[in-house]
């Protein structure tokens, strides 16, 4: 009976599993500061002058003087051809079609004497270069050793000793 008592009782034993944690600090043997190269694009720009011409809207006041004057001499020669009412008429349809022509013809010659402008526009492109590599801090790499397996932290600052939690299953 003793024997099965003990037997229950070793076997409810294992069966509550317990575990136990606790800290414990590991001396680092060494401290590396570490770097790292970075490049930088640097922008700038690049510009340069361009001449281009500009577009002018000739046939605007070129047409209105054509047509002006057109309609001016037509209205004319077409009163002293007509007589009473249809004097009128003459004068009506003289400045009519003098319009037409003027517009066309006068405002179509003005046109080929006008020099073409250039105006001078300013082009700019930003281009993009790249600096030198430039070595910066990163951080110290801290080397320790527990139970033969090694462990490395990172750090702003060199450590003494580094801080590992141990976890026992009983």
């Amino acid at each position: 009976m003793k024997l099965k008592f003990l037997s229950l009782l070793a076997a409810a034993t294992l069966m509550q599993a317990e575990t136990m944690q606790f800290t414990e600090y590991v001396h680092v043997s060494s401290s590396t500061p570490e770097y790292e190269t970075t490049h930088q694009r640097v922008p700038y720009q690049e510009c340069y002058d361009e001449q281009v011409p500009v577009s002018r809207s000739n046939t605007g006041n070129s047409n209105v003087a054509g047509s002006v004057i057109g309609g001016t001499i037509g209205g004319v020669l077409g009163h002293q051809v007509g007589a009473g009412k249809g004097n009128d008429a003459a004068t009506i349809g003289g400045a009519i079609l003098g319009t037409i022509v003027g517009g066309n013809t006068i405002g179509a010659n003005n046109q080929g004497y006008n020099q073409p402008q250039y105006q001078t526009r300013r082009n700019c492109v930003t281009k993009y270069r790249e600096s030198r590599g430039v070595r910066e801090f990163v951080g110290y790499k801290n080397v320790a050793y527990y139970k033969g397996k090694k462990i490395v932290k990172y750090s702003n600052e060199k450590l003494k000793s580094i801080p590992i939690t141990v976890t026992i299953d009983f």
